[in-house]
Parts: C-alpha cells; structure tokens; sequence
C-alpha cells in the first residue's frame, strides 16, 4: 500500500506512515522516491499560511488561477494526464528499514514517518491544489497515484533554499515546441498542418 499506517504504542505518536521507498544520496544527504495514491495528497501536504511573510516562509503563495485549468486537464484527459513528481521536505525523525535480501543493496524498503510529521512541497504544489481540486469531482481519481520524492528536512532556510534551487534552472520551452507536440489542441493541429503544407511557408516557420 501507498502510505499505510500501523501503531507501535499507545499514544498518537506511534502512528506511522509506512511507505515503500528507494533510498537515494544527493550531495551527500539521503533521500527517498516512492508513490502516493492521489487521495492522500491533500491530506499529508499542507501548504503554509498565506498570511505569513515571505521571508518567513519556504513556498511562494499559491496561484488560484491556474488551478481550473490544472484540474480540467486531469479531468478531461483521464487516460493520458502526467504528472511530474511532487518533492517534499519532512520535519521529523523518519526510520528506513531494508527489505531483506542483497539484490537490491538496500537501496530498497519502508520508510517509517510519524504521523505527527509535517510534509511541505518545495516544488509541486500547485499540482498539489490541482489535485485536490480533481478529486472533488472525481473521487475515482484517489486511486491512482504520484512519485513522491521526500528529503529531509533541516530547518526553513534549508527548505527555502531548496524552493530556490529547484526553480532556479526551470526553462520553459519555446512556444513553437510547445505547438509542434501538442495533440490535445485542434489550433495547434491545425497550425502544424499549414506550416507543414503549405508551400507558401515552406522553410520559414521554426518548429
């Protein structure tokens, strides 16, 4: 399962997530890659106060707007939506246990999370919303799921720093790429059409 829970003890605090993970190094520091069914997202991902300042928060404010057409594109695209992995920081004190066997190095296993836990999206997080937003019109949708890839985190300037890092090399592509491999959209087919067939444009238009 994609975050179960099971308890050690008496008390709320020995509930667990328990998550299936492949255990990574980057810059010297672990991480984990697993999959989370889409009804859990909202409920393990909180954003922070909006009315916090920026300075003392690790995520820009959340861009309402775009969720509509976020959401639209999940609902109207059942069987051929992506979605990129959502990352993650987690505040606590998490435990990794190998499945047993040398084949996989122990790079393979559960990871335990406390479910006191505070999980916070450095990138993602409007797919996030969008997701949330999907779920409410189709409750279906809970079953399938997202890669997740959880760091861990190390205080607000170190999850700031992340937000930083991750979007500091974010290119977005040209407009032309963008309409050459767009299938969805009948403008886009048909702008492919005339500057592929038309001699009048033959050489002139940049795909």
């Amino acid at each position: 399962m994609y975050g179960s829970s099971y308890q050690t003890g008496d008390g709320m605090d020995d509930f667990l997530y328990n998550f299936p993970v492949i255990r990574g190094v980057q810059a010297r520091r672990e991480y984990y890659v697993t999959q989370c069914q889409l009804r859990l997202i909202p409920r393990l991902f909180q954003f922070d106060d909006p009315d916090l300042p920026a300075e003392v928060r690790a995520q820009r404010s959340l861009n309402r707007g775009r969720l509509p057409e976020l959401s639209s594109y999940m609902l109207g695209n059942p069987e051929s939506y992506v979605f990129s992995a959502l990352t993650a920081s987690v505040d606590a004190e998490v435990e990794f246990e190998p499945f047993a066997g040398e084949a996989h190095s122990g790079r393979i296993g559960l990871l335990k999370i406390p479910m006191n836990a505070r999980f916070l999206i450095n990138d993602g997080q409007h797919r996030r919303a969008a997701i949330e937003m999907a779920l409410q019109e189709d409750p279906s949708l809970g079953e399938e799921t997202i890669a997740v890839v959880f760091f861990l985190d190390r205080g607000l300037h170190r999850s700031q720093q992340m937000f930083a890092d991750l979007n500091r090399h974010v290119i977005r592509p040209s407009k032309s790429i963008g309409v050459l491999y767009d299938h969805r959209d009948e403008m886009a087919y048909i702008s492919r059409l005339v500057a592929l067939k038309s001699e009048a444009f033959s050489g002139l238009v940049d795909l």
